[in-house]
């Protein structure tokens, strides 16, 4: 076995599992065309670190959390494939058979192309150019499973708890106020978003936003009819640099133009 620390029950337990939430996956993910795959396996990483213990439990945790995901955003992500085929007039049949193919491909290519990245890269150096910042997030919620509460920093718990219900506190208000003043008011998980995220997207929200605002002045019909449009082509485009940039990065090739944030001595 790669991962002695998860026992062949343990494996059981998630495949067992895995379907029940991979159902209610796709069923948010239909909704809110947001794929929550990653909260299910920090889901199956708690369960199955504190399920293990001490003797393995960060590592057994670590591997539970690969598993539930990639079977819950697969599914996720089939549905959602389903759904746009039913606004195309697609074959249903089709499209499966079309993911059967894509699933067999993905088992090649992504096999390949994480050894490419293992052998091209020092991955995981805090010092070098991929710093796998999610490897350490991700192990210290291990850790946590295992542990407990107690290995959080100190008021983080209060803290966390805090912010939560003041969310939830938030939101009510916006609800029960009129529509005149709750425009005033921000959703919490719009803004919630740009800090999960990452700042790289509040940017792209900020500009998204007054692009949308000049051209409700200007046009308020067509921007009715096209703004969705729009923002999902600036979105795919910006998911379409990746692979450029991917291999740039393999090649080792700097861009031209770097920004430095700190004082110069010069």
């Amino acid at each position: 076995m790669i991962f002695p620390q998860l026992k062949w029950y343990l494996v059981l337990f998630a495949y067992v599992v895995a379907p029940l939430l991979a159902f209610c996956n796709s069923y948010g993910t239909g909704l809110t065309d947001w794929n929550l795959a990653s909260t299910y396996g920090k889901i199956g990483l708690f369960i199955f670190a504190s399920w293990v213990g001490q003797h393995g439990g960060v590592i057994a945790g670590l591997a539970a959390c690969g598993v539930m995901m990639s079977i819950v955003s697969t599914a996720g992500d089939l549905m959602h494939d389903f759904k746009t085929g039913y606004l195309t007039l697609s074959s249903p049949r089709s499209m499966f058979v079309s993911q059967l193919i894509g699933t067999a491909l993905g088992c090649v290519i992504a096999p390949l192309t994480f050894w490419l990245y293992w052998t091209s890269f020092d991955i995981g150096n805090p010092d070098g150019m991929f710093k796998a910042p999610y490897a350490i997030i991700f192990r210290e919620m291990s850790i946590m499973g295992v542990e407990g509460f107690s290995v959080l920093p100190r008021h983080c718990l209060a803290i966390c708890s805090f912010f939560f219900f003041g969310a939830i506190a938030i939101k009510l208000i916006r609800d029960v106020t009129p529509n005149s003043l709750s425009k005033f008011i921000p959703l919490p998980m719009a803004m919630a978003v740009s800090f999960y995220i990452g700042a790289y997207f509040a940017i792209d929200m900020f500009i998204g936003t007054v692009i949308l605002f000049v051209w409700e002045r200007l046009n308020r019909k067509e921007s009715e009819e096209f703004a969705g449009a729009v923002a999902s082509g600036l979105i795919c485009g910006d998911g379409i640099w990746s692979v450029p940039s991917a291999i740039l990065s393999i090649m080792r090739i700097d861009p031209p133009m770097c920004m430095y944030f700190k004082p110069s001595f010069t």
